[in-house]
């Protein structure tokens, strides 16, 4: 199993300072104009963004207080069950009471009131929610003055200082190419690690040759956009887009874990024990719903090799190629994907929304329990027609491997009837998330990633084939690329992606070590309007020579060198 290197540096290059070197403030200027000055964005979502913000609010005593009682609720929302009412009863006596050094003076005293009585009624089962309007309120209160104060601080001059190394080119020696991994549908995938960071990834290769014989160009373009879009836990994330002269890039979540096909079929006895797949099948529920929340419908490939483990043992939805956008109050047609994962409405080439995903779920948890699909043995060759009339018409058998709690989701989510299915009811997830298997799972601890595995992978372990078994691709032959082909490979090499770029500086430890601001002593050089930088330094022919010798940067060179 691969993972980011030992030493103090963590598998970080010895010059990734030199690759994270801030550019001086002026030359961010253009950033500054062109950056929507949207709170939600850049002072919720975007994690650098998030930090810088909160370091601000640092520096004022009642924007202190704000950012307090906000940690506070999302500590409350995440308390197990048994220990809410308790930790709601210290929210509120901390801040909503007058006497309290901490009272919250910019919420109304009806609305604390209200939530004090709900407290009081809810005892038995508190609500997760119950401070969900007070928060509201008081983000409402730091986007107006606070937020545009923010904006003229030292703080978001270095999120945009954040923003600029954000936007430089990501090559091929960004990273360390380490071994293959597997094969996907355009090339292999490699693990790779991020030189300036240590962070491992999974390389995703999409040879050029192969996706233009193949007309996959609209494939490829839809499965970046998507994944690009989508910010989940339980969805595998993209974190770089770039290109080489014979491929395209997609830098993914690396999971070590291997994919549930290998788990369910290669582990000893086919199938896994029911607590196992219920744990998973909710983390996939969030996953979907995830996607949902953006409108895209995962359709019809939720099978097991396309989830996949993390070291920790907890399950990300990959494979997105298919996935597509479900514009707001519509429906969409089509009839591609697995044979036996595929919902009777898609088979029979109706329109539908995301239904289609909810049937997949359940085929998924009949498999992880029972060890089969339940509409094809495994090892026995059908022909389509044969599953799809299964599909369409034959109820599923439930062995004594399934509890009467298991044996009732299966059944709701593979309802043939998309208007009677579970999570096609108005409720989408919110319906499958109150089933009874699940009562003894807290989602939000369960999103909050609080929540332990049942199954966590040995570290020496590999899951996947031996890398001997994993077939060599072809050479392309027959097909050659042309200028306009560039216009694509533009679209899809975007290079980093926003919030998975500022999480892995966040969690590199790269943002605390470089990010150093301090409200009362000097503005650091680099921010100091003073002291324009200076320009940089003529290179003779024998330098750059030597310095090419000895490796090229992996970043793009600062146009400067900032003053001591």
């Amino acid at each position: 199993v691969l993972s980011g290197g030992g030493g103090n540096r963590k598998g970080k290059s010895k010059k990734w300072k030199q690759m994270l070197q801030f550019p001086h403030i002026s030359l961010c200027e253009e950033l500054r104009q062109s950056t929507e000055k949207d709170y939600s964005s850049l002072c919720e979502r975007q994690p650098i963004g998030r930090l810088l913000f909160r370091q601000f609010c640092e520096t004022r005593d009642g924007l202190r207080r704000c950012i307090a009682f906000l940690d506070a609720v999302a500590e409350y929302e995440v308390t197990p069950d048994e220990k809410r009412q308790e930790c709601g009863q210290k929210l509120l006596d901390i801040y909503f009471k007058p006497t309290s050094s901490h009272y919250m003076q910019e919420l109304e005293a009806e609305m604390m009131g209200q939530c004090v009585d709900r407290l009081k009624e809810e005892e038995e089962e508190v609500s997760k929610e119950l401070f969900k309007h007070a928060t509201k309120l008081v983000h409402e209160y730091l986007s107006m003055a606070p937020f545009s104060d923010y904006l003229d601080s030292m703080h978001y001059n270095r999120f945009l200082q954040w923003k600029w190394l954000e936007r430089q080119p990501v090559t091929k020696g960004t990273f360390r190419q380490y071994r293959v991994l597997g094969k996907g549908g355009f090339g292999e995938v490699c693990a790779c690690q991020v030189r300036a960071t240590g962070k491992m990834y999974a390389c995703k290769k999409l040879e050029k040759k192969r996706i233009k014989k193949r007309k996959g160009e609209s494939m490829a373009l839809n499965e970046k956009t998507i994944l690009e879009k989508v910010n989940s836990r339980f969805v595998v994330s993209l974190a770089y887009a770039y290109e080489t002269k014979e491929a395209l890039c997609l830098v993914l979540t690396l999971m070590n874990g291997g994919d549930l096909k290998f788990h369910i079929y290669h582990m000893g006895e086919s199938a896994l024990e029911e607590e196992r797949a219920v744990f998973y099948t909710a983390e996939i529920c969030c996953g979907l719903e995830h996607l949902h929340r953006e409108r895209i419908a995962y359709r019809w490939d939720l099978k097991p090799e396309n989830i996949l483990l993390d070291d920790h043992g907890h399950i990300r939805i990959s494979d997105l190629g298919l996935a597509v956008h479900v514009p707001e109050g519509e429906s969409i047609k089509g009839r591609v994907g697995t044979v036996g994962y595929m919902a009777p409405e898609v088979v029979k080439n109706e329109r539908y929304s995301f239904g289609p995903d909810w049937w997949s779920l359940g085929v998924l948890l009949y498999e992880m329990i029972q060890g089969s699909s339940p509409f094809q043995q495994r090892k026995k060759r059908m022909k389509r027609e044969e599953v799809e009339k299964l599909v369409m018409e034959q109820n599923e058998e439930f062995s004594d491997k399934f509890s009467d709690l298991s044996t009732s989701l299966c059944q709701m989510l593979l309802v043939k009837e998309p208007s009677e299915r579970l999570g096609c009811q108005q409720g989408g997830a919110l319906e499958v998330k109150a089933h009874p298997i699940f009562s003894s799972i807290n989602f939000k601890r369960l999103e909050a990633g609080m929540l332990p595995a049942p199954f966590i992978p040995d570290p020496q372990a590999i899951y996947c084939k031996d890398v001997l078994d994993i077939e060599q691709f072809s050479t392309v032959k027959g097909v050659e690329l042309q200028p306009e082909d560039e216009t694509f490979h533009s679209q899809v090499c975007s290079g980093c992606v926003s919030i998975p770029w500022q999480n892995e500086m966040v969690e590199s430890e790269c943002f605390g070590e470089l990010s150093v601001l301090h409200a009362e002593g000097p503005v650091p050089p680099d921010l100091d309007w003073r002291g324009q930088p200076p320009p940089p330094p003529k290179q003779g022919m024998m330098h750059r020579m030597v310095g090419r010798q000895v490796g090229a940067p992996t970043a793009a060179p600062l146009p400067y060198q900032p003053a001591p």
